[in-house]
Order: C-alpha cells, then sequence, then structure tokens
C-alpha cells in the first residue's frame, strides 16, 4: 500500500471499502482533478464539494434519464412521502404502477419490484434454474455487469471470495457470435437453465442474431433474460425488445426508470414469474423479498418518470443529442489530427468514445488525460449518457471542451503522458489485484 496515490488516502476510504459505494464512481475512475464529491444537480448541471460547477455526462451512471431535479419527478415523491413510504400491507400504488410498467414493456405478464439490478438479475436466474430444473447459466462476456452475486462475479477477473463449484456453473459466450452459443448447448446438453445477456451495447445486434438466439433457446428449452438495465427507457418507451423486436422470457429494468429514485424490475411471462408467488402447487420459491423493495415514493417518482417519456419524447430527443455529440467529438478529433485514436460511435442514445495509443498499454494513462483536460473545462464525461434536459448547447460546450483537450492528448503522443498527467491513471473496475 505504500505505493498508493495520496489522493485515495482519505477519511472516505478509510471508512468506507473503496471510497463509493459502485466501484463506478470510485477514484480510480476519475483524473486527480476531477470532482472528489458531488453534492449538488440540477438539469444536466452538478457541483462538487467546493461548488465547481461541470456540465455532467455520466447522469448518475445513468439514472438521470430526465435530469437531476426534475421537478414533476420530485413532486410526486414528496407527496407519496407525505402519505407514507413504507406500509406493513402492500399499497395500491403498486399494483396501479405494475399494470403501467405492464402495459408498456411488451414480454410483461407479472412485475416483481426491488431496490437494484443485481437483485431482479439474481432472481431471474433463480425463476430460470427453478423453471427448468437445471444449473448452468450461459451469460454474455462482451456485456460489463449483470450482478454483483456470485453467479455473475465469480465469471469474472474480480472471483476473490466465489466457490469454484459455483464459478463453475457460468459459462460465457460472445455477443454476435451465435456459433459460441450453439457451442455452449452442444457441450452441455440439457443442463444450461438460461441464456442473459443485454439487447446491445456498444453497437446494435448483427441481423438475424436475436432471431436464431431466441431459436436455440426455444428449441433447447432455456430462459431467455434480457437485461434491459441500461437498454430500457433509454432505446425506446417499451425498451429495446421493441426497437429490436426480441422475444425474451424474462426482462429486468432500473437504472433511469425513476430518474435517480431506487427502483428496479423484474418482468417477464406469467408461467415462469408465478413461480414466485403462492398460487401454485409446485415447490415454494423464495424469489425476491426485500421490505423497501416497492418504497412507495419511489414508485410514485418511477410512474411520473414514465408518463414524462410518454408525453414528451424523452427517447426520441436522447437520440438526437447523443447523434449530435457523436457527430460533434468526431469532428473535433478530426480537427486534431487524431481521427485515427479518438472515435466517438455507438447507438446513438447511448455513446461511446475510444482513445486508442500505439502503444496499447497507454491507452488508459491517455484516456485519464482526455479526462483530466475535460475536467478541467468543467465537462465531466467518464462515459456518456444523453438525458432529458441536455440540449445542443451542452453538446456544443463538451465539443468545444474536446477540442482545447484533444491537443495536449495530441502533444502526449509526441512527447509521453507523463509530462502531462495531473496523478493517476485510471484503471479497469474488473482486475484481480489493485
Amino acid at each position: 500500500m505504500a505505493d498508493t496515490p495520496s489522493r485515495y488516502n482519505n477519511s472516505t476510504h478509510r471508512l468506507i471499502p473503496g471510497g463509493a459505494h459502485t466501484y463506478s464512481k470510485g477514484d480510480d475512475q476519475f483524473p486527480a482533478n476531477g470532482p472528489r464529491f458531488l453534492n449538488r444537480g440540477e438539469g444536466s448541471r452538478v457541483w462538487d464539494e467546493t461548488g465547481r460547477e461541470f456540465l455532467d455526462w455520466t447522469s448518475g451512471l445513468r439514472t438521470m434519464s430526465l435530469g437531476y431535479g426534475v421537478r414533476p419527478v420530485l413532486d410526486a415523491a414528496i407527496a407519496q412521502m407525505e402519505l407514507g413510504s413504507n406500509f406493513g400491507r402492500p399499497s395500491s400504488i403498486e399494483t396501479e404502477f405494475a399494470a403501467e410498467l405492464i402495459d408498456v414493456i411488451p414480454c410483461a405478464d407479472m412485475v416483481k419490484f426491488a431496490k437494484n439490478g443485481s437483485t431482479v438479475t439474481t432472481a431471474a436466474v433463480k425463476l430460470a434454474r427453478v423453471y427448468t430444473g437445471r444449473d448452468y447459466i450461459a451469460l454474455c462476456a462482451d456485456h460489463a455487469f449483470f450482478s454483483y452475486d456470485d453467479w455473475f462475479i465469480g465469471a469474472t477477473v474480480m472471483n476473490a471470495g466465489v466457490p469454484k463449484a459455483i464459478q463453475d456453473l457460468s459459462l460465457t459466450f460472445r455477443y454476435n457470435d451465435i456459433a459460441s452459443v450453439e457451442a455452449l448447448f452442444a457441450s452441455h446438453p440439457g443442463k444450461i437453465a438460461c441464456v442473459i445477456l443485454e439487447a446491445a451495447t456498444m453497437d446494435h445486434p448483427a441481423p438475424g442474431f436475436f432471431e436464431k438466439l431466441e431459436e436455440i433457446c426455444r428449441r433447447e428449452g432455456a430462459v431467455l433474460i434480457l437485461d434491459e438495465m441500461i437498454t430500457g427507457f433509454r432505446w425506446h418507451l417499451n425498451g429495446a425488445q421493441k426497437y429490436y423486436g426480441i422475444t425474451p422470457d424474462l426482462a429486468t429494468f432500473g437504472k433511469g426508470m425513476a430518474n435517480g429514485f431506487a427502483v428496479s424490475a423484474l418482468v417477464g411471462r406469467r408461467e415462469i414469474m408465478e413461480l414466485g408467488g403462492i398460487d401454485h402447487d409446485r415447490e415454494r420459491v423464495f424469489l425476491i423479498s426485500t421490505t423497501h423493495g416497492a418504497e412507495n415514493h419511489a414508485l410514485a417518482a418511477a410512474r411520473a418518470t414514465l408518463k414524462i417519456c410518454r408525453e414528451e419524447g424523452v427517447q426520441d430527443h436522447m437520440w438526437a443529442i447523443g447523434g449530435s455529440l457523436i457527430a460533434g467529438l468526431n469532428e473535433a478529433a478530426k480537427e486534431a489530427g487524431l481521427a485515427e485514436v479518438f472515435v466517438a460511435g455507438g447507438v446513438p442514445c447511448s455513446p461511446w468514445y475510444s482513445l486508442t495509443a500505439p502503444k496499447p498499454e497507454n491507452s488508459l494513462p491517455l484516456r485519464t488525460l482526455f479526462l483530466q483536460e475535460m475536467a478541467e473545462r468543467g465537462v465531466i464525461a467518464n462515459y456518456l449518457a444523453p438525458s432529458w434536459s441536455h440540449r445542443q448547447a451542452d453538446v456544443d460546450r463538451t465539443v468545444e471542451a474536446a477540442r482545447g483537450s484533444l491537443p495536449v492528448v495530441s502533444r502526449a503522443l509526441e512527447d509521453g503522458y507523463e509530462k502531462y498527467l495531473k496523478g493517476p491513471s485510471i484503471k479497469p473496475v474488473f482486475r484481480p489485484f489493485n
């Protein structure tokens, strides 16, 4: 620990392992001049503990689909809090919002609410195992995160504490590589309970990929689980399953569905979902049982968010803003002579950018340098999550910041990043050692 950067040696790290409650918010994900704490947000802006203002593209890890401090959402949550947040019996808002969600999500016959994505993806996997009587899980290796639970973490390089027996039950395949899926079923005949993946992350699925995947799952008797934690309420009001024409058996939602309030949902086919209920004569399944899973004020916020999405064309706005941002960043890279080094792309409602150095080991330090220079110009751009609150003026400001930042990256390619970087490089979240 002697060489741990002094930036990490603060009271927060003494009190909280890693200094944050999700690894994506950790100090090792931000440049040294980035905000240490964010204490206030409004629209597309955030302020740190010193009062510095930033234009924020992370949107609260994509939870702020509408933006910070959207009044109708806050008012709905406050009104419900005044009535009560939690009771000893279900509240009517649980049934009412469940009905609204079922009306919106194509694959949903039933809904189970929770507070985070890991809870509902793990519940989906459990249901699939019960429904099929099988133990193995096939998960997409190209998708970054499904759950903090052992069935997923055991399949990553950060698998400390996960028994080998559990690790062995999780199999991996590659996105858009249907042959890798076929190979898993061929090598584990009659043993795979489910296939779980996101609809898309970096790019659209290849033509025919999902059609073939559905065909394989039906043929092999496996449950198809679609993780829509990010794509839900971003790709389309009715989810990426509607956008791509996918028919999953189960799907999970969260992130932006309540504009920052903690709500997630497991939805799916009745014959599978009802196994977690009390109206069947099969063995009982302990599915999701959380005291705070359906907190009334969070559901009220989710209802208000869904209403705005329906009425204001939020998803179309995300696509337009993201498309403009991609074009502007690529133009800035071209102007800086870095068109082969810095590339923005992806699905416009959820853009990405890559920064590739001639020496691959320098790519993360150079990305850190870009983030450092953007933060210096008042923009947080660890990743790009357009919200309803982002406007063309925000795109213009970001592109202008990139025009100032990318020439520094260009000079670092010539002189070495060490001359320009003010602190430690960011690191991958999934790594076996610190």
